[in-house]
C-alpha cells in the first residue's frame, strides 16, 4: 500500500521541531520541486544538514529521503486511472455514484495512514476518565457533533451537544477539569469553534480536536489533535469529503469506549432500548 506523504507531514506537523517544520513547510509548498531534488539540494536550499532532512523523513514514517520522494511523486503525479476517476457532468447516475463511493474509500484509507496511534490512545484515555463529554462544531461540523452525541450517550458517559454556537459557548463556560471538550472543524480556523475551545480550556477542561490541518489554531491549541485527510474536486468540497473520515474517527473512539466501559455501557444501552421501545410499531 502506498504511503500518504502529504497526509503524514500534516499529521506529524504539531510534533515537529522548528527545523523539521521548516522542511515540512517547504515540501508542502513545493512538492513538484522536491521530487526532482536530491537530499543535498533540499538541505542546501533550506540551509540545514543532510542528516536533518534524513531524520525528518524517518520521523514521518519513511525509511529515507528516496522513499519519501517516491510516495510524494505518487500523490502529485496522478496515474491515468485516477485522472479518469474525476467526476464529469456527462457521467451517468451510476458512474457518479461509484466515483463518490470510491472517493470515500480513498479518504478513509488516506486518513487511516496518517492516524497517530499515540494520539488515539491519549484521546481514549481522556474520554475514559471524563465525567462529562461535550461535542462542539458549527455548520457541517455540527452534524458530526450530533452524531458523536448519538453514539456516546450509549457509553454511560454523560455526553452533550448543542447545535447553536451561543449555547455551545455557554456550555463550554461551565466545564471543569473533570470534563472533556471535543471540537470538530475541518479547516481548524472557524472563529466560533476556536472561541469555544479556548473557553473550555480556560475552565480547566481537557480538549480533543478533529481537523484536517495540523497547522490550524484549533489543532495547535487542543491537548490532543486527531487529523483527517481529504481532497477537493470540482463537484465536492474538501470539507464535504472529510465528513466520512470524521464520522469514522468518532466511531473508532466510541467503539474503544464501549469496550473499556463494557458493563456501564451495557446498562446504558438497556435503558436506551427500554426508553425508545414504545416509539416502535
Amino acid at each position: 500500500m502506498a504511503q500518504n506523504c502529504i497526509g503524514k507531514i500534516r499529521s506529524y506537523y504539531a510534533r515537529l521541531s522548528e527545523k523539521e517544520k521548516k522542511i515540512a513547510d517547504y515540501i508542502l509548498d513545493n512538492p513538484e520541486k522536491i521530487i526532482h531534488s536530491t537530499i543535498n539540494e533540499l538541505a542546501e536550499d533550506l540551509n540545514v544538514a543532510d542528516a536533518t532532512v534524513f531524520r525528518f523523513c524517518k520521523r514521518i514514517g519513511f525509511k529515507g529521503y528516496q522513499a519519501m520522494k517516491i510516495a510524494l511523486a505518487s500523490e502529485i503525479i496522478k496515474p491515468i486511472q485516477q485522472i479518469h476517476e474525476e467526476i464529469s457532468e456527462h457521467d451517468t447516475v451510476k458512474t457518479v455514484t461509484e466515483k463518490v463511493f470510491k472517493s470515500n474509500v480513498q479518504t478513509l484509507d488516506n486518513t487511516l495512514q496518517i492516524l497517530n496511534e499515540s494520539s488515539i490512545q491519549k484521546a481514549v484515555d481522556l474520554l475514559r476518565n471524563a465525567k462529562r463529554v461535550e461535542f462542539y462544531g458549527t455548520g457541517g461540523s455540527a452534524v458530526i457533533a450530533m452524531d458523536a452525541f448519538h453514539k456516546f450517550v450509549r457509553t454511560g458517559i454523560k455526553a452533550f451537544t448543542f447545535i447553536d454556537s451561543h449555547f455551545q459557548l455557554m456550555s463550554a463556560s461551565q466545564l471543569s477539569e473533570t470534563d472533556i471538550a471535543v471540537v470538530i472543524s475541518h479547516s481548524g480556523t472557524n472563529k466560533d469553534t476556536l472561541n469555544i475551545l479556548k473557553t473550555a480550556k480556560a475552565n480547566g477542561a481537557k480538549t480533543i480536536s478533529i481537523t484536517g490541518y495540523p497547522k490550524s489554531p484549533i489543532a495547535q491549541i487542543a491537548d490532543v489533535a486527531l487529523f483527517t485527510s481529504s481532497e477537493e474536486t470540482e463537484y465536492r468540497s474538501e470539507a464535504l469529503s472529510s465528513r466520512i473520515a470524521q464520522l469514522s474517527l468518532i466511531d473508532a473512539l466510541y467503539v474503544n469506549m464501549m469496550i473499556l466501559n463494557k458493563e456501564t455501557a451495557n446498562r446504558s444501552l438497556d435503558k436506551i432500548r427500554s426508553a425508545i421501545s414504545d416509539t416502535r410499531m
